[in-house]
């Protein structure tokens, strides 16, 4: 048995990376915001690698999609385990809202990044997409997760505009991304970004919908349609992560 129904409108949207990679530019504007951001810096992995660390979650995530139900059951299992280990070596606990914060986000991206290149979800649809990742949170004891999708828009915007602040943290990730970037591959992840996340993170990173990021897309789509889209991902993608991308294509 599957953990996510081969029919389910989460597949499709997990299963292509460029919905995947509207979900990284999101998450990867948001996490510099979390006030529990610190404890991602406490390994020193975030700092040092941003980008992979942001993949590293993205990629949990797909292989929890993708995976029976007693294989995505590990993966969340290992997920919470390597986290306890993290909470051991610091001598204290990761805040239940700070968990409940990432599982947000991969629910609000996931519906953002498919409505944003390819269509208006129903509300069933985002229904489903809601129930698969409650799923994962309930595996992982993540407590008080709203029991319906309703609920959760509201602690969704609740949680942003408690939980988010731009710090040092912030500035320090930013700085990273564009090192990491250069300059032309990170002013296109501040355009994605602008699309893509909520009014209230827009405001806290002075980002804002952008003209060229609409024509960047409508250009892309074109591209998909004549079946030359990697050859624009190419020139625009890190190398070090364009295999690793290109893996993630399973529906075309």
């Amino acid at each position: 048995m599957w953990f996510v129904s081969k029919h389910s409108i989460v597949r499709e949207i997990w299963g292509k990376a460029d919905t995947i990679l509207f979900i990284f530019a999101g998450a990867a504007a948001e996490f510099a915001l979390n006030k529990a951001v610190d404890w991602l810096f406490f390994t020193g992995k975030l700092p040092a690698d941003p980008l992979g660390r942001l993949f590293s979650t993205v990629n949990y995530a797909r292989k929890i999609v993708f995976s029976e139900t007693e294989k995505a059951h590990e993966v969340i299992d290992r997920m919470a385990d390597i986290h306890k280990e993290v909470e051991n070596k610091r001598g204290s606990t990761i805040p239940a809202w700070a968990y409940r914060d990432v599982l947000y986000m991969l629910i609000d991206y996931s519906i953002r990044s498919y409505e944003l290149l390819e269509r208006r979800l129903s509300t069933t649809e985002k229904e489903e997409v809601y129930h698969v990742f409650r799923r994962v949170g309930v595996r992982m004891k993540i407590e008080t997760i709203p029991f319906t999708f309703n609920e959760w828009l509201e602690d969704r915007k609740r949680h942003s505009e408690h939980d988010l602040e731009k710090s040092q943290y912030t500035e320090i990730l930013f700085k990273q991304y564009r090192k990491r970037l250069g300059f032309v591959r990170y002013y296109i992840l501040r355009l994605a970004q602008g699309e893509i996340v909520p009014a209230h993170v827009k405001g806290l990173l002075h980002l804002k919908g952008s003209f060229i990021m609409k024509m960047i897309i409508r250009v892309y789509k074109y591209t998909v349609y004549l079946r030359i889209d990697w050859m624009l991902k190419k020139s625009i993608l890190p190398t070090e992560y364009f295999d690793e991308i290109k893996r993630l294509d399973i529906y075309k």
